[in-house]
């Protein structure tokens, strides 16, 4: 058995470029040390078979961002009981359509965005990319969020119209909506820079309590038909 040497100076001799491109073809995932991916550089090997991936390349991924469908009880933003901490390997969505290479630096250093209530379930968007960091803080305001919402009790007179134009909420008056009913005890919400405790409140001024909440979408991406607790990539080129 030969002695134990870096996986990024192994990749180096394979494939005859330097220990930086090595280190990157490693970090990108595109290098399997006895058919498992590995994407640490340091990672020790000897007589492993080493190989590179054909359709290798040396640009950087993309940043991720990754969907999450959160389960009641955890917190999105910040919190004892963090969603963030459900976004594993093991909890990505079987079905997730993105067609995104998975590679562990996804799941490191992602920035949760959009609140959430604790109590709520849904759809929750955690980034590395500064773009969408932007678009959905500089233009929150301007981005619809749908939310199904059960509720009990009996809505006052004139409750829906009040709902969909009319109320206030936290000194300030609260710009039109869309709010109709989906059965007796389901309402569907959608409206743009919706605060946390805002839903909860606006059902309360109409007589209603609210039993449960999922958010739905956020702008133009939606929750699909993804279990809670698991997540999916948000495909590249896609826009909220």
């Amino acid at each position: 058995m030969s002695d134990p040497v870096r996986l990024s100076k192994r990749v180096a001799e394979l494939v005859g470029c330097s220990r930086a491109d090595a280190e990157h073809y490693i970090e990108n995932g595109w290098v399997r040390v006895d058919g498992h991916v590995v994407e640490a550089p340091q990672h020790p090997v000897t007589d492993e078979r080493v190989e590179l991936d054909p359709d290798a390349v040396l640009e950087a991924p993309e940043p991720a961002t990754v969907l999450l469908h959160k389960p009641v009880g955890f917190d999105a933003i910040a919190g004892h009981q963090p969603a963030a901490a459900l976004v594993t390997p093991d909890t990505r969505w079987a079905d997730d359509p993105s067609e995104v290479r998975p590679l562990r630096r996804h799941l490191v250093r992602l920035t949760p965005l959009v609140p959430l209530e604790t109590q709520a379930s849904g759809l929750m968007v955690l980034t590395q990319d500064g773009r969408v960091w932007r678009r959905l803080t500089e233009d929150a305001a301007q981005i619809e969020q749908e939310y199904v919402v059960e509720v009990s009790g009996e809505i006052a007179p004139y409750g829906l119209r009040r709902l969909n134009h009319g109320l206030r909420y936290q000194g300030r008056e609260l710009a039109p909506c869309k709010v109709s009913w989906q059965n007796e005890f389901r309402l569907r919400f959608a409206l743009k820079d919706v605060q946390p405790g805002q839903i909860p409140d606006m059902c309360a001024q109409v007589g209603l309590q609210v039993v449960a909440m999922r958010r739905l979408r956020i702008g133009k991406v939606s929750l699909a038909k993804m279990p809670p607790g698991q997540w999916r990539y948000l495909p590249v080129g896609v826009r909220f």
